[in-house]
């Protein structure tokens, strides 16, 4: 499963982003407005300062007296970013929408007061910061990028870029950006994001020394369970679902309202088949954080027990709570994308996908989400550019593989069809309840390679076949099969869904809560 949409996210945003972390970032001011009421207003601001995350408690206290301040002084920019940031935090962290139309009026409320051209970097990082948990990385890059015109030897722009250049897929910009922040700040927020690029580049080890790291330096329960969390999904991402369980739980234990985890710890234990719990925990997930991915999760493990019914209403569910984001702002397309491609119309599917690509959203996550939508809709020609980028750019992440696979598949490349299917189960043989097994049943019918040596094995066969990833149409694919069938080439991809999403982002992923500039994994 990826962690890209909502992680997040996803968010991270993504999140991730995301997202789904819950990092608190303020960036220090020259004369800072008067702070809030001692309590659990000030715990919350200390945290920002130091780049942690507050406890959900304490984040409202802080919205509750920024707003009685700005009641009696509504002239104070500092104190609308702050209020503004808070709402976007509590919006990410609860899966809140109506939060964000809320941090939107009280940032463009801080630069009425005093415009960003003039030095408002802190509502300008909380614009950005929305921006990338709403999934809208164009526009989070303008805000970001003039905040670090204007600041750029102060750490806290930093997550709040590597986030937005990860949702657009800019790597060479997450790198600089990722420099950047390492060379002025090395507190755990940083260990923290590095380890989430390290992860996004494939580089294990480094993404593992980083997150040990992050959680040794974090302060506080809200923080060590976001570093917690993080370890839970490397675990999970090396094939590791017990290691994975036993992250989560230490930091649900530190943070009970740490819903990521729980939605996490959900899809670790249905891989051990402890489908009871799992269900349970997806659903206490899904009342306090009713993300549209938890729900696209929950439904395929319905659907690989066979229990129809369970999984109709998630399906369901999965539309609702995405028209709901969308409402206040949330971009939507990835997710819905992902569950049209394999659960709906693939060709609603490429429109929704195709227009996001075009926009510029060029992330791995992108590129293989249009790439699946594509082959789904019978292009598998057109796809496998897209399929080509997202393993080439992105990290060793099982779903990709077996996109890849089956596309190739269905393009007679039967070598590096074997090799990318075998690929995937060997990173993670538990990463879909549906796809894990439709991989193996595609393996076995592929069987071992035939008399003479191997052929086609580079992968690269029929490059001009495909086109180019930039959009230009190809020549028509073998079909695919619609939804829920197995296609004409005798693809094992009919008989998933192919949400592949992780619970957590990101995001982006993403984790990134942000009062008032933060970032995280991606769901993106």
């Amino acid at each position: 499963m990826n962690g890209e949409v909502w992680k997040n996210a996803a968010v991270g945003t993504l999140v991730a982003g995301a997202l789904a972390t819950g990092v608190v970032v303020l960036v220090p001011r020259d004369e800072p407005a008067p702070p809030p009421s001692p309590g659990a207003a000030a715990r919350a601001r200390a945290a920002a300062g130091a780049g942690a995350p507050a406890s959900l408690a304490d984040l409202g206290a802080l919205i509750a007296d920024r707003e009685r301040w700005l009641a009696k002084h509504p002239r104070d920019e500092e104190s609308w970013a702050v209020l503004g940031a808070a709402y976007t935090e509590r919006g990410v962290r609860l899966a809140e929408w109506t939060a964000y139309p809320k941090a939107e009026k009280a940032l463009r409320r801080s630069l009425k007061v005093m415009p960003g051209e003039k030095g408002n970097t802190e509502a300008l990082l909380g614009l950005a910061a929305l921006a990338n948990a709403r999934q809208d990385f164009p526009a989070a890059r303008g805000f970001a990028e003039l905040a670090r015109k204007q600041r750029p030897r102060r750490w806290t722009v930093y997550p709040v870029l590597i986030e937005t250049y990860s949702g657009l897929g800019d790597h060479k910009s997450v790198g600089k950006s990722l420099d950047s922040l390492q060379k002025l700040y090395a507190g755990s927020r940083a260990r923290a994001v590095s380890a989430q690029v390290y992860r996004d580049r494939g580089w294990r080890e480094d993404a593992a020394a980083n997150a040990y790291d992050a959680v040794g330096a974090a302060q506080g329960p809200a923080e060590k369970a976001a570093a917690l969390w993080r370890l839970g999904e490397l675990a999970w991402e090396r094939g590791e679902p017990a290691e994975a369980v036993d992250s989560y739980s230490v930091a649900l234990r530190l943070a009970p309202d740490h819903h990521v985890a729980l939605a996490s710890r959900g899809r670790a234990l249905g891989a051990l088949g402890r489908s009871k719990e799992a269900f349970r925990d997806y659903q206490a997930a899904l009342a306090k954080m009713p993300l549209p991915e938890y729900a696209l999760e929950v439904a395929e493990l319905y659907s690989s027990l066979g229990l129809d019914g369970g999984a109709v209403s998630q399906y369901e569910r999965v539309r609702t709570s995405a028209e709901e984001a969308a409402e206040h702002g949330v971009n939507v397309e990835l997710v819905l994308g992902r569950y049209e491609a394999d659960h709906g119309d693939a060709d609603a599917a490429v429109r929704r996908l195709r227009a996001e690509w075009d926009r510029g959203r060029h992330s791995v996550q992108m590129a293989d989400a249009l790439g699946w939508a594509l082959f789904r809709a019978g292009r598998a020609r057109e796809a496998l550019p897209f399929a080509r980028r997202a393993t080439k750019d992105g990290p060793r992440r099982p779903l990709f593989a077996y996109h890849r696979g089956e596309i190739e598949r269905a393009l007679a490349l039967d070598g590096p069809a074997r090799r990318h299917i075998a690929e995937a189960l060997r990173i993670n043989p538990y990463f879909s309840p549906l796809l894990a097994p439709a991989a193996r049943r595609t393996l076995a019918a592929l069987g071992e390679p035939g008399e003479g040596g191997p052929k086609g094995m580079t992968g690269r066969e029929g490059e001009g076949e495909g086109g180019d990833t930039s959009g230009a149409p190809g020549a028509p694919g073998a079909a695919a099969g619609a939804p829920g069938t197995a296609g004409a080439s005798g693809t094992a991809a009919g008989a998933a869904g192919a949400s592949g999403t992780a619970a957590g982002a990101g995001a982006g992923t993403p984790g990134a809560g942000t009062v008032a500039r933060g970032t995280g994994t991606t769901r993106e």
